[in-house]
């Protein structure tokens, strides 16, 4: 009887906490004894960032998240657009990205998302010099439409010619991570192709990035311990890390070589760029603006282009409205989509979608700093020494305090201004691009390729979601879709 009564006794608190826990599990966080916040944190892993947006609308923009005891994960989060005007713009000095992003992210070298100070601003400007060279400008024009016509044009008709189901999300991945290749190391991986490969370097790059959501939610004990061991999410790093690298250092190997023998002088890309500079003083240095660039350039523009594919399909009156804009501007010619960069400029309301999307689904959902003297936010939260900061980004766009009662609701009309022109809101509000010094310089970049893509795709294809498909964001660095993003493909002019 005694076992007995122990059994049900273990079954009642048993329940009562799966009671407890689902009855509290769209408020705030309870700071537990010992772990702190980390079991809400876990049991709503699978939508953390609608989770932390709750709970930020219920704490009025700013919280105190407690994690593990002696474990340094205590923090602040907000999604105050004060306070990020205060942190990234009027206070910027003193919240930089602080060692634990360093340790976190030490694959990517001293490069320009791990640089501080001086070193972070001399890259600065040479990546600013790079993207404002004619010669660039042309590499870049080039790309697209080699990419355009020869990779993207080629899947989807296979696609159209065989009525299989695609996958959105993977082929433009695909598409990112070669146009990034070509502009950054000047040789082309051709991952987008019909039969969709799986190169080893590729993937290699998808296991950096879960590595670095990991090192994010665990304490750095943990993660350090297991690199030590050479286990786990350790293991999977110390592997990929070597893969990525040799085809790093193959480019630059490759691109030393052809310049040295003056071949494909009339080729141009940020590698050539970097050697050909005299303010370059190291290999190390080309090899962490090579990584820290091919970064930057494949999942946040994939995931703009897969967010802004779903919500155009999903408001069937937004890609009559896109085709209309695109037929003023380029004519009614059915041919081929012109890449014509200084025309994409004058799509308002394609602006205005683009817009919607990035500030729904935000590439890069979070951000975070690090205090270096205490501080006070404009939000009335004392911050201390050593304190790290983290923006949702994902939050921000939620919130009615930035965006009005219609947060929620997708409107690119809301970036449309009374003359007809594009209306901007201040950068500290609308924070996807970052705000202050660490504006993003691949800003106007991505907003001309993401452009071009959803012309040229919806200038010759009608894409169709296949029935009873959602898109849930995943839990990862760069905010992609889950599940991916499956539809069928039709020509839209046989």
């Amino acid at each position: 009887m005694e076992i007995v009564g122990m059994v049900v006794a273990f079954v009642l608190i048993l329940v009562l906490s799966l009671w407890f826990w689902w009855s509290n599990r769209n408020s705030l966080p309870t700071n537990w004894p010992v772990v702190g916040m980390i079991p809400s944190l876990l049991s709503n892993a699978s939508r953390i960032h609608d989770f932390i947006a709750g709970f930020l609308q219920q704490s009025n923009g700013t919280f105190y998240f407690k994690g593990p005891w002696f474990c340094g994960m205590d923090f602040v989060v907000t999604s105050d657009h004060m306070n990020v005007h205060h942190t990234l713009n009027k206070n910027f000095s003193n919240y930089p990205k602080g060692p634990d992003f360093n340790h976190i992210f030490e694959y990517l070298g001293d490069g320009i998302f791990n640089a501080d100070s001086d070193t972070w601003r001399f890259q600065r400007a040479m990546i600013h010099s790079l993207f404002k060279y004619k010669r660039f400008e042309l590499a870049v024009k080039s790309s697209m439409h080699q990419k355009i016509s020869q990779g993207l044009f080629s899947v989807l008709d296979h696609a159209n010619k065989l009525g299989n189901e695609l996958d959105l999300k993977d082929m433009f991945q695909r598409f990112s991570f070669d146009n990034i290749c070509i502009l950054v190391c000047g040789m082309d991986p051709n991952t987008l192709s019909i039969d969709f490969p799986r190169l080893p370097f590729e993937k290699a790059f998808d296991d950096i990035l879960q590595v670095f959501l990991y090192r994010n939610t665990v304490p750095r004990i943990i993660w350090k311990l297991q690199r030590w061991l050479q286990i786990g999410e350790e293991k999977k790093m110390t592997r990929a890390s070597h893969t990525f690298d040799h085809f790093v250092e193959h480019c630059i190997k490759i691109k030393q070589q052809e310049l040295e023998q003056n071949r494909n002088i009339n080729e141009f890309d940020a590698l050539t760029y970097f050697l050909q500079n005299e303010q370059v003083l190291s290999h190390k240095f080309i090899r962490d603006m090579a990584i820290n660039l091919l970064f930057a350039g494949r999942d946040t523009t994939s995931a703009a282009l897969s967010w802004t594919f779903w919500l155009i399909a999903t408001n069937p009156s937004t890609e009559t409205n896109i085709l209309k804009e695109m037929e003023q501007h380029f004519g009614n010619d059915k041919s081929k989509f012109v890449f014509d960069f200084e025309k994409l400029k004058q799509l308002v309301y394609l602006h205005g979608v683009i817009c919607e999307a990035l500030r729904l689904y935000p590439p890069v959902p979070f951000e975070r700093k690090v205090s270096i003297e205490s501080d006070i936010l404009p939000s009335g939260h004392s911050i201390s020494k050593n304190t790290t900061i983290v923006y949702s980004l994902y939050a921000m766009g939620r919130m009615k305090e930035i965006w009005g009662e219609d947060c929620l609701e997708f409107k690119p009309e809301r970036w449309i201004s009374e003359s007809g022109g594009i209306k901007h809101y201040p950068s500290y509000k609308f924070a996807v691009f970052n705000t202050g010094p660490r504006t993003c310089l691949g800003k106007d970049l991505s907003f001309v390729q993401i452009k071009t893509v959803v012309c040229a795709i919806l200038r010759n294809y009608s894409l169709q979601l296949i029935e009873d498909q959602h898109a849930y964001p995943s839990c990862s660095v760069t905010l992609q879709q889950k599940k991916g993003l499956k539809v069928r493909v039709f020509k839209r002019y046989a």
